[in-house]
């Protein structure tokens, strides 16, 4: 007998029905009335002819409404399939019909978007069927036992290459996954956590589940904002947060956290992306966390590697994680790299990841090309670049597709942004590679500036000082008014390239 994450739900609600499970403003659940709620809205599924192995398709912010959902797709058998609730008619458009979705759910923000398929309304959205309607169905009896490796969640990559690639996801992958993740972000029963990260990105998803698994308390966030996040920190006693870096740079950088009891955060993770050195420190001097976790994965193989010693490596990656083995071999943005073309310790190559992995997904949803291209000889391909240090520890340098070669020297952004932000000049930081006759590509810094006295000349003189080798130091800066980021807080790199950014007229840019 194997468990599907629905009989895990109800397993959980057992333990601790009158724990408080989900907190969305003024509302509360217990896991016994989520449970009752989530059966409910799973008959009302089930009432419009969904049935197991479904896709119903969401592009909704984060809410209780959304979780209970997300538990009903469980209970009965469906593929919860979430998508970016920021994201235009096109692209929702295309991933309905790429999913093959039997149902939509959207909510107020969300834009509209014309199908003929039953279209669910949450959080007060207007037209289609209400949760609510749903709610007042006859639940489930019972949840549908699924053999585990059936699909439970289907995630989107964000695309930021080209079409979103569907992921789907099984009981058992999820389900392993949450496991690792507790157990290596140290977390224990009752844990409060934020759930602030998207429930459509990876990291959302594990913060559900692992509340879920302990009897915690998920205090809901539709959309990130420094001073909200903190006040909810302090009413609601948060003990754990799992977020992207640009989330924590908010948080601690606020003109007013000194201003709120953040005393019952005494858990931080992160993922998604590098945090740089002086963020580490800060976060480390103002939240005084007794754990601080660096967790490397992604939506397709959950863990790669995890760092619990930032205090004394900055920055690093750390070993492989529970259930995985890691490589780092020769960088090369073409699919003809093997596994075993490994290089040598502190040189660059790209990380690849054991596809034994119990948390692994099997391949890309409907595109065979991808899986090609990134999974070889039973190795993930991540697209990650990074290196093992004397240590056998390992240290992300940037993405293949990122890397600037100038003047025929590899150059890896992010140990350029890692400098500029320990300037202590800018807020922010992102380095791409631009077209150049001479050098082939070169060296280009956009910053978010910190105060109005910034100059590119005064950038330069920090990178000239720091142990940055000259070569790799930016040839010119574009002070922006905002660094292009995803939903999740990615840097989007793609979009300074192409020209899709707003230059601040009273700085002087060196472009």
């Amino acid at each position: 007998m194997t468990m599907d994450l629905g009989t895990a739900f109800v397993s959980s609600v057992a333990r601790r029905p009158d724990a408080v499970a989900i907190v969305d403003g003024a509302e509360r659940l217990t896991y016994g009335q989520w449970c009752e709620r989530a059966h409910r809205v799973a008959g009302g599924l089930q009432a419009l002819g969904l049935k197991p192995r479904d896709h119903l398709v969401t592009a909704t912010a984060n809410s209780a409404d959304m979780a209970s959902l997300y538990w009903a797709c469980q209970l009965l058998g469906l593929i919860f399939t979430p998508f970016n609730w920021r994201a235009t008619a096109a692209e929702i458009d295309y991933v309905l019909n790429d999913a093959e979705a039997k149902a939509f759910a959207c909510d107020r923000r969300t834009v509209e978007v014309r199908t003929n398929m039953p279209r669910i309304a949450l959080c007060g959205a207007k037209g289609g069927i209400s949760i609510e309607e749903l709610a007042n169905a006859a639940p489930v009896a019972g949840p549908t036992v699924a053999d585990d490796r059936e699909i439970a969640l289907m995630l989107y990559t964000s695309g930021t290459t080209g079409r979103p690639k569907g992921v789907p996801r099984s009981h058992a992958a999820e389900r392993n996954a949450a496991m690792s993740c507790l157990a290596q972000l140290y977390y224990k029963p009752g844990e409060s956590q934020l759930g602030v990260m998207p429930l459509f990105h990876t990291m959302g998803q594990r913060s559900l589940l692992m509340a879920m698994m302990l009897n915690g308390n998920f205090v809901c966030m539709q959309q990130f904002d420094g001073a909200a996040a903190l006040k909810l920190i302090a009413d609601e006693k948060i003990s754990a947060l799992f977020l992207v870096p640009t989330m924590f740079h908010d948080l601690v950088h606020h003109p007013r956290f000194a201003d709120y009891d953040t005393a019952s955060v005494r858990n931080i993770g992160y993922a998604g992306m590098s945090m740089t050195t002086a963020l580490i420190q800060t976060c480390t001097q103002k939240f005084k966390p007794a754990t601080f976790v660096n967790f490397y994965g992604s939506s397709e193989i959950y863990t790669f590697a995890v760092c619990d010693r930032l205090d004394r490596k900055p920055g690093c990656a750390g070993r492989a994680g529970y259930n995985q083995e890691i490589r780092v071999v020769r960088g090369d943005p073409h699919p003809t790299v093997g596994p075993d073309e490994l290089v040598k310790p502190g040189e660059a190559g790209e990380v690849i990841a054991s596809m034994r992995s119990p948390e692994a997904f099997a391949g890309y949803w409907k595109r065979p090309d991808a899986d090609k291209k990134n999974i070889r000889q039973g190795w993930y391909f991540t697209g990650d670049l990074g290196y093992l240090d004397e240590d056998g520890e390992l240290f992300l340098v940037g993405r293949v597709d990122d890397m600037i070669i100038s003047g025929g020297e590899n150059i890896y952004p992010e140990e350029v942004e890692d400098v500029l932000a320990r300037s202590g000049l800018v807020n922010i930081a992102a380095v791409v590679g631009l077209p150049d006759d001479r050098w082939g590509q070169k060296v280009v810094a956009f910053v978010e500036p910190k105060a109005r006295d910034v100059t590119a000349e005064r950038l330069d003189q920090a990178c000239l000082t720091s142990a940055l080798a000259r070569f790799k130091r930016p040839r010119a800066y574009v002070f922006v008014e905002a660094v292009p980021r995803s939903a999740s807080g990615k840097l989007l790199r793609r979009f300074l390239r192409d020209g899709q950014y707003k230059t601040l007229p009273d700085f002087k840019s060196t472009l």
